[in-house]
């Protein structure tokens, strides 16, 4: 019943929640794209701040509409909440590729020197390519006024089902992003969207936040043990990846940054600042 997974309102539910929730209505909700760069995931119509974020190109299953937000879970990953109305649309385009750099960008046309509308696409963005001709992607790029083209540069994308093999290495990709609570992008992410977007590029299944992901993620790892790449470290609130026996990487607001920082250093300044002491050390199956 947490409800960041919860797909009910309380007067609109998921079907999968009949016999569990109280609702007016139960509905299997209508699934939209995301069509712009980012789209915040609210706990309110009205929230000044986010839960989370999602890119380009991830479904949303809009199961209610409160003005100009609609309420729904992002397919993705299941997180429940409000997204404005304005940044989804329908589509009927399979998703086939998706950003593998740190950043690209799509323009209104293929055309390299050829000043025209450009929207920034982050990494984990995804994408219906049509075809691809002189280096360009041509892409969906669903919208209320009907499909048009997003042009790319095919060499920034990936086939969906070519997943990467190391998460500390999708990690490494976001060095120096701004710190942004509740961010997912390649512009600004939190400790948890950091570790998210490493793991799901890997095909590992990854929850939002880092609570969740402490209960979900590997297996413990005792007391002591050396430290290992790709191996998860937990704080209260906090999450970090090992990059090698002795340096972590996080996103984290005493850099303000996604940023390297020795272990015994951040294992020290955070319970200096009252964070308190790990509390799990976590490793992930080796596919």
């Amino acid at each position: 019943m947490d409800r960041r997974l919860l797909k009910s309102n309380g007067h609109v539910a998921h079907v999968s929640l009949v016999g569990q929730v109280d609702a007016d209505r139960f509905v299997e909700g209508e699934r939209f794209r995301v069509t712009t760069a980012t789209a915040p995931i609210l706990q309110t119509p009205n929230d000044t701040g986010r839960d989370r974020e999602m890119l380009f190109g991830y479904d949303f299953i809009v199961l209610d509409e409160a003005d100009d937000h609609v309420f729904g879970f992002s397919e993705r990953d299941g997180y429940v909440g409000y997204t404005p109305r304005d940044a989804l649309a329908k589509s009927a385009s399979d998703v086939t590729h998706v950003v593998q750099v740190r950043q690209s960008y799509g323009k209104s046309s293929a055309a390299l020197k050829q000043r025209d509308e450009v929207l920034l696409l982050h990494h984990g963005a995804r994408l219906s390519v049509k075809e691809v001709e002189d280096g360009w992607a041509d892409c969906d790029w669903p919208r209320d006024k009907g499909e048009g083209s997003l042009f790319l540069p095919a060499a920034h994308l990936s086939p969906i089902d070519a997943l990467e093999d190391d998460p500390a290495g999708v990690a490494e990709r976001y060095l120096g992003a701004y710190y942004l609570w509740g961010g997912n992008s390649s512009v600004g992410i939190d400790c948890s969207g950091l570790v998210q977007a490493a793991l799901m590029a890997c095909g590992i299944p990854c929850p939002g936040d880092s609570d969740m992901q402490k209960q979900a993620l590997g297996h413990p790892v005792p007391q002591g043990s050396p430290y290992e790449r790709g191996d998860i470290l937990f704080w209260k609130g906090h999450v970090a990846m090992v990059v090698n026996s002795e340096t972590l990487i996080h996103a984290n607001a005493h850099h303000m940054a996604v940023a390297y920082e020795p272990i015994a250093e951040a294992i020290a300044r955070i319970a200096a600042q009252g964070d308190g002491d790990v509390t799990a050390h976590k490793r992930l199956e080796r596919r």
